[in-house]
Formats: C-alpha cells, structure tokens, sequence
C-alpha cells in the first residue's frame, strides 16, 4: 500500500499526517485500520516501533469526529507512552482540533486534572492507576464510552495491572468497540483478550519475538568490573543519542553520574523521579540537549524517538522479552539502529533464555559452565556468532557464577 488515500481516510485526516511525514502505512497499519473502521473489536501484535498508535489513532479519531456523542478511553501501562499517545493525537487533530483530550496520569497535579475533566474531553488517555482513581472519586464518568484501547497488553500484564483492568471495566458500558494492542502474545494476552474482546479479529504482523531486522546486532563478553571502561570505550567510538539500559534505578543515578564526571551530557529517568522531572529528561534527549540517556526498564516502551543510533544493555534485563523491547528503541519507523550487549558472566543464564526467545531452535553461543569451570579456551568463542549478532571480542578466562532468570516476580521500574 502506497499512501493513505488506499485506505479510504478523508483528505484533511490524510493531509495531517503528511505534516507529521507520515505517508505510507506501515504493515500493522495497513491491516488494523480497515478492521477497526468495521467497527469490530481486534487483538493485533506487531513489533515494537512498527506504528501501533497511529494505527488505533486513525480510526478512534475518523469515528469520533463523525458523531457528536460517545468518548473514548485509551489505557497504557506507562506514564510516558500516555504522554506520547496524547502527543500523537494532538498533532493528527491539529491545533483547530474539535476533539478535546485529556491525561491522567499519576505524577501530576490532580487539580488540573479535575479542572480538565470539568471541560469534557472526548478522548482519555491514561495508566489504570489513576483512571480507577477518577472512577472512584466520580470526577471521570466512562458511560459514554464507546471505543476501548488497551496499548501495550502484554506490559500491562507484566506491571500487573490485571486487577486494575477488571475494576475499570466495570463502569463501562457492555456495548463497545475494543482494540487490544500488544508487541508480543503471551498465553496471558489470550486470556484476557477473551475477557474483554467480542469476537475479534487477529492480526499479526511479523515476529514479535524478533527484533527489528535493521537493529544490528553486538555482544561483548566481559567482567562486571570491566564494564564501565568498556562503556566509555564504546561511547567515544559511536555517534547520536544512546540508551544506556541498567537494572536498577540507584544503577542508573550513579552510571549518570559517572558519565558526566567523564564529560559526557548524561541523564538518568527511572520509576522514582517525579513526572515533572521524567518529562524534563526525555524533553532533553528528545531535543539533544543531553546525548545519553541512563534508563531503568522504564524506557524499555513507549519511547519513541527516532533519532536514537544506539541501545546499549550495560545490565541485562530481567525478562527475555524486555531485550526485545529494550533494543526496539532504536531502528524505529524503518530506520536503521545499532543494539550492543555487555555480558558479564553472571549474565550467562539471563543471555541464555534471550537467545531461546530469539531461536528456540538454535543452540547457545555460550554453553552454560558452573562455578570454577575455566571459560572455553578463546580461539573457541571466535567461531561466527549466531542470531545476527556480532562479537567483538572473546570471553577471558575464568569461571563463572551461576546466575538466574526470574519468570515471575519482577521489580518495578
């Protein structure tokens, strides 16, 4: 498909998204928004920076706009892809926009959000947290709501907003058009598609357990203590704005920290700071003012910012598909990106279980050693790596801890 205009979108619609530079659809789009303007409910996975929100966005606005009644509520798991799904819908309406929206989001002054509900906005954007909080305070009233939009399903399972889910469910009403979105389509997703779903329509669209194919790819094996020299090494080596991934958020303060002893323009976000703080951060990466940016899993979604050259997992994450996630903040929208992994051997079982998600098939580049074992002889780990990844330089002698993954019970961010 060549353009909008094959899709049937008005002129003004097609036009607004010319502005924004975007003119051709992406494959989820192309195959989600003819569905969505049926009316039919829908469950679609694509990978991550494949064009999800436009392509719920589209339809929402088309039907809205149509009819002088009815509202909408769209639920993300994180406050900053509420921000992004909010700012996406202002630039389709344009500044002239006839439809008012709203986020409610936690972090933020409920007063203003008070005040802005007053106004009676037709689109709601916002964390379940703090939409169930408006429910039961009687300051948001959803029955009118006639589209649901769950975004990112999948993480919205993983932050265990299940319960907040039901509970908002609860004051809508039964009649409703509902679209499930999500980057991958665990067992749980299947479940809960059939709780909220009538009868939907499936789409997918590529692997969701496979990155971006224009992400390229590194590994680097090295010890724990080794890893911030290795990360200055690479910083000075690489151009554009980085993510520097770690696990924790004081991890992510103290790396920031360090950067900028180093001279580099550094931040940190992670779950602790403050929206006001949060937007602050992004705002200064987004415009370049900072070129580093050190992030918990927090930035793992709902970023987008296209002009991010590289991802760099200084910790591995603690679920394999957060990897998939995590790297997809590069190469977005067709774009090409550059992903590199610093693996410790603590990191062992953790890099393990990525490369099943990636290839179940395939064996692991590094067999798993316990304890005291001496690492493969260095000649050995030169052999051409697998899954598209690129090595840069063997694992050194030495055993090895045996770490773990943990399916279940993951922090916060």
């Amino acid at each position: 498909m060549e353009n909008f205009s094959e899709l049937g979108l008005p002129n003004a619609l097609v036009e607004a998204l010319a502005r924004m530079k975007i003119t051709v659809p992406t494959p989820v789009q192309a195959a989600t928004i003819p569905i969505a303007m049926q009316g039919l409910d829908l469950l679609a996975s694509a990978q991550t920076g494949t064009g999800k929100t436009v392509a719920y966005s589209i339809p929402l606005l088309i039907k809205l706009t149509e009819s002088p009644q009815g509202c909408a509520l769209i639920l993300t798991p994180t406050r900053e892809l509420a921000v992004q799904v909010q700012n996406t819908l202002n630039q389709i309406l344009g500044k002239a926009g006839s439809l008012r929206t709203v986020l409610l989001i936690g972090g933020t002054s409920m007063s203003k959000q008070f005040s802005e509900l007053k106004r009676r906005p037709r689109i709601i954007v916002g964390t379940p947290g703090r939409i169930y909080d408006h429910l039961q305070r009687k300051s948001l009233v959803l029955n009118e709501t006639r589209f649901l939009i769950i975004d990112e399903a999948d993480r919205m399972l993983d932050m265990g907003f299940g319960i907040q889910l039901d509970n908002i469910a609860e004051y809508l009403p039964k009649t409703r058009q509902t679209l499930m979105f999500s980057a991958t389509l665990p067992p749980n997703i299947d479940k809960l598609s059939k709780k909220y779903l009538q009868n939907p329509q499936r789409v997918s669209i590529g692997s969701t357990d496979q990155p971006v194919a224009k992400i390229k790819q590194e590994i680097i094996h090295t010890h724990s203590g080794e890893k911030f020299e290795l990360l200055l090494k690479q910083l000075s080596e690489r151009e554009g704005s980085i993510i520097v991934f770690v696990k924790t958020k004081r991890g992510a303060d103290k790396l920031s920290r360090e950067l900028k002893n180093q001279g580099h323009s550094s931040d940190s976000i992670h779950g602790d700071l403050s929206q006001n703080r949060r937007d602050r951060v992004i705002q200064g990466f987004r415009s370049r003012r900072s070129r580093i940016m050190v992030a918990t899993d927090v930035a793992a979604r709902g970023l987008d910012i296209p002009h991010v050259m590289h991802v760099i997992n200084y910790n591995l994450p603690e679920c394999p598909e957060d990897y998939i996630h995590r790297i997809g903040r590069t190469g977005r929208a067709g774009a090409e990106g550059n992903a590199l992994c610093l693996i410790s051997p603590e990191d062992q079982l953790k890099w393990k279980a990525i490369l099943r998600l990636i290839d179940p098939q395939a064996r692991p580049a590094h067999p798993h050693q316990h304890e005291g074992q001496r690492a493969a002889p260095a000649r050995q780990q030169q052999r051409p790596g697998k899954f598209g990844f690129k090595k840069k330089r063997p694992f050194r002698q030495g055993g090895f801890k045996s770490g773990g993954f943990r399916s279940s019970g993951r922090k916060a961010y």
